[in-house]
């Protein structure tokens, strides 16, 4: 166990670690983003534009545990871009023979924060070479046609 750790700049001592581990244990519910704002607030630890340093205390956090020296709680949310990967889908795959006018018109919908986004997302994973990453912006859609 170290006697000092140093991050960002800033040197912890064991008293400011032994403090941590106070508050973890006052917290027991409490989520890393809740106690890395309560510390914050507890130091004063703030920006030069008065918001709290929460973002670097959460990194002070995670340095601390992955070295064994507080234990966080689990993590409750992803950050944005890290969520989990679609479930796979199994489609209808029959074959659709025939001539495109025979099938009637074909409609192009965008299924972002729809029901059917999670099917789109599913089919991408499993059929696209790369795999799904979440797109930039709102252009998820889904081509259908009335008469499949």
């Amino acid at each position: 166990m170290a006697s000092e750790w140093k991050y960002r700049g800033r040197i912890f001592n064991l008293a400011e670690i032994e403090s941590i581990r106070r508050l973890i244990a006052a917290n027991p519910e409490a989520s890393r983003w809740a106690l890395s704002r309560k510390l914050c607030d507890a130091w004063n630890w703030k920006q030069a534009n008065g918001a709290l340093r929460d973002m670097v205390c959460r990194g002070l956090l995670l340095l601390l545990e992955r070295a064994g020296e507080i234990e966080l709680p689990p993590v409750r949310r992803h950050p944005p871009g890290k969520q989990a990967r679609p479930q796979p889908v199994i489609p209808d795959d029959r074959p659709v023979c025939g001539r495109l006018s025979e099938l009637g018109p074909l409609t192009i919908e965008q299924v972002r924060r729809t029901p059917q986004e999670a099917l789109f997302n599913g089919l991408v994973e499993q059929y696209h070479y790369l795999g799904y990453e979440q797109p930039v912006g709102d252009v998820t859609f889904c081509y259908t046609s009335s008469n499949i």
